[in-house]
This record gives C-alpha cells, sequence and structure tokens, in this order.
C-alpha cells in the first residue's frame, strides 16, 4: 500500500515569529508542485510562532501543514503555561508532537501521559506524531525493542482502528537526535518495520499499512535518499536540520538527490 512520506520539521526551542515566518518563505521558494504531491510537509514552530505561521499558510494559500511541539491533555483549566488541544485545533493545528524525547527525559513525561495527550489530541480533530525511541543505553543492553514496543502499546492505549489512521509513529533513537550519529538505514527500517509489526498486533495488518513510521534522528541532506529508499520509513521527523530552508528543502525533495 503507497503511504504519502510525511517530512514534519520540529524547530524546537528556536525561532521567533518574525524568523519563522521569514523561514517558511525561504522554504517555499524552493520547492514546487510535484514536491508537494510527492510528499506531505509540515513545520513545528514553537508556540509564539503558531499564530503567525498560520497567516502565512493561508494568506498564500501555501501547500504546507502546521504542527505544534506539545500539548496538554485536558481541554481547560488551572494550568499555568499550557497550550491546550481546542487552542491548536482553532490555529488550524494539523499534527501535534507527543511523547517526543526531550519530553519524556528532560521533563519527566512517562507513557500514560503520553497516552491521554495522543488521546485529546485524536478527539480535537488533529494527528498526534507519536515518539517512541530507546536510549544508547537501552540499545546497548539489548532492551531497544522492549523499550519502543511498551511505549508504543502503552501510548496507543484506548485509541481504536478508525482513530489509529490518523496516528503518525516517529521511532526517533535518543542517542541519534542531535548527536550527529544516525541509526544506519537497515537499523532504522528494522525498527520501523518492527513498529509496523506491532501496530499489526494491535490494529490488523490493513490498519498497519496505512500508517505512516517516520523515522528521526540526526536526519539532513547526505543521507535522507538511503533511509526513505526502505520499505518502512514513510519520512522523517527532521530537528537541526528543519532550521535552515536549504537543507529542510532539500529533505523534502529526498527524490531528487
Amino acid at each position: 500500500m503507497a503511504r504519502t512520506p510525511l517530512m514534519a520539521g520540529n524547530w524546537k526551542m528556536h525561532k521567533d515569529h518574525l524568523e519563522a515566518i521569514q523561514l517558511v518563505q525561504q522554504l517555499v521558494y524552493h520547492l514546487d508542485a510535484d514536491d508537494y504531491q510527492r510528499t506531505e510537509i509540515v513545520v513545528i514552530p514553537p508556540f509564539t510562532a503558531l499564530r503567525s505561521i498560520q497567516t502565512l499558510i493561508d494568506g498564500d494559500r501555501l501547500d504546507i501543514g502546521l504542527g505544534a511541539q506539545n500539548c496538554h491533555y485536558e481541554a481547560a483549566g488551572a494550568y499555568t503555561g499550557e497550550i491546550s488541544p481546542p487552542m491548536l485545533a482553532k490555529l488550524a493545528v494539523r499534527y501535534v508532537v507527543c511523547g517526543h524525547s526531550e519530553r519524556r527525559h528532560v521533563f519527566g513525561e512517562d507513557n500514560e501521559t503520553v497516552n491521554r495527550k495522543v488521546r485529546a489530541v485524536l478527539a480535537h480533530g488533529m494527528r498526534p506524531i507519536l515518539c517512541v525511541g530507546e536510549t544508547d543505553e537501552q540499545r546497548e543492553a539489548g532492551d531497544a525493542e522492549r523499550i519502543v514496543g511498551d511505549q508504543l502499546q502503552a501510548g496507543l492505549e484506548g485509541v481504536d482502528d478508525a482513530q489509529a489512521t490518523e496516528v503518525v509513529i516517529a521511532y526517533e533513537p535518543v542517542w541519534a537526535i542531535g548527536t550527529g550519529k544516525t541509526a544506519t538505514p537497515t537499523d532504522a527500517n528494522d525498527m520501523c518495520a518492527f513498529v509496523r509489526g506491532g501496530l499489526a498486533e494491535r490494529f490488523g495488518e490493513d490498519v498497519a499499512q496505512q500508517i505512516r513510521v517516520q523515522y528521526g534522528g540526526s536526519v539532513k541532506p547526505g543521507n535522507v535518499a538511503e533511509l526513505m529508499g526502505r520499505s518502512d520509513i514513510d519520512g522523517a521527523l527532521v530537528g537541526g536540520a528543519s532550521l535552515t530552508a536549504d537543507d529542510f528543502a532539500a529533505i523534502c525533495r529526498y527524490h531528487r538527490l
């Protein structure tokens, strides 16, 4: 089954709203209609830039999706400093990252919290990008598949078959994020295939074949074509390379490399 690749640029805590506008304008300068037909392209700026980018996308009728890096699982309440799913939905946010390794390892989010966010994002008409991945220590101990499998199944608790096709899974080995290290294309594809197998066990093969599984971890123009040439990698969750228009455009146009 053909799955449309998804290239999502996670800007993390970079770019104010003016810089964000400039980056998107530079990005679209490098892209053409063929790129948009082949690949779904999403930018995921900080919260402070969401409204500015939404206005730019709407005003210029850009064929780029908007994502958010995180959200709270409640729709409203006394949660100072948090952003709710309906707030994001009102800004035409299409995707929300849930369970990024930095949220898990820096801010202490556990599988239950990530799952509540996944279900909240779905409930408000958006698509979660559920991140799973092991640390270097876990990989060296031979626990990579167990850790990733546990994160996957716990993150999808309470998600039904119809909702599952709206979910994107991002396999991001923690040891490869922002380190310059990258899983070999074979290793990355093997884990993405393992993820798809876990999806098949939970939802059935037909549903699993519809769900996109991204790879994230030091993806750049020099390695994206080889990664995307593998059978079970359906795109990339890109960090540092998405902060430069030339680099992210090249990643989105991997079929031309």
